[in-house]
């Protein structure tokens, strides 16, 4: 079974941040820092489009609980949590109620049946895998989703002149020749294209500067695909 193609890279970065710092500010750099706010604006987006009390959502890519613990605030939802390191799972089911569940998931797949989730949630996941991963999670989540079901996730596009310092970023450390962290850039074009191969509905894109919440913007664009 395919698994992500980073995983001792980020076991290794979470591992040094916890030596470095207090275990709050260590979980919250571990998923690129502002937990709060960037929790409330991933919590906001979702409700925008249709993520309501007495659904079944999957984050995928939790990591430390951000959108969770935001999400916990507001509904009263069922609610899985899946990502890669076992630190950042149990650091998200410390701030959670005890109805949220949270898994251990390193395959490039969801450990769930047909039709399970009403909603499925990626934030700043997609960024940091392949195009190949990305489009074989995408199809996995239309399997798993119920129908009307959505997937709704962030993602890094050249078309927004805000998302280039993250592309330069990542070309100063190629020149530098240390080994970047990988941030993979997926234009409308191309998800449009994945959508239609694998049965989803595009039903809108986001733009990185959009305001969300009390004048914030999430930083990277959105995507809201339907079963």
């Amino acid at each position: 079974m395919a698994e992500f193609h980073f995983i001792e890279d980020y076991e290794k970065h979470v591992a040094q941040l916890m030596r470095d710092h207090p275990i709050d500010e260590a979980m919250s750099l571990a998923v690129g820092g502002a937990y709060d706010i960037i929790g409330r604006i991933e919590a906001e987006v979702l409700i925008k489009n249709g993520l309501s009390d007495g659904m079944r959502l999957a984050d995928i890519g939790c990591g430390s609980g951000r959108t969770a613990v935001a999400l916990a605030r507001r509904l009263r939802i069922d609610y899985d949590g899946y990502d890669i390191i076992q630190a950042l799972l149990d650091y998200a089911e410390s701030k959670t109620p005890h109805s949220y569940k949270f898994h251990m998931n390193r395959a490039v797949k969801l450990p769930a049946p047909n039709a399970a989730f009403d909603y499925i949630c990626a934030f700043s996941l997609f960024t940091h895998l392949l195009h190949e991963e990305t489009f074989i999670y995408m199809r996995d989540c239309h399997r798993v989703l119920k129908t009307g079901g959505k997937l709704l996730f962030s993602f890094l596009e050249f078309r927004m002149p805000s998302l280039w310092n993250v592309f330069e970023a990542t070309v100063k450390q190629y020149e530098a020749s240390t080994r970047p962290h990988l941030n993979m850039f997926l234009e409308r074009g191309a998800i449009e294209v994945f959508s239609a191969r694998i049965g989803f509905r595009v039903e809108k894109f986001i733009d990185a500067d959009a305001p969300v919440l009390d004048e914030h913007a999430l930083g990277q664009s959105i995507c809201v695909m339907v079963k």
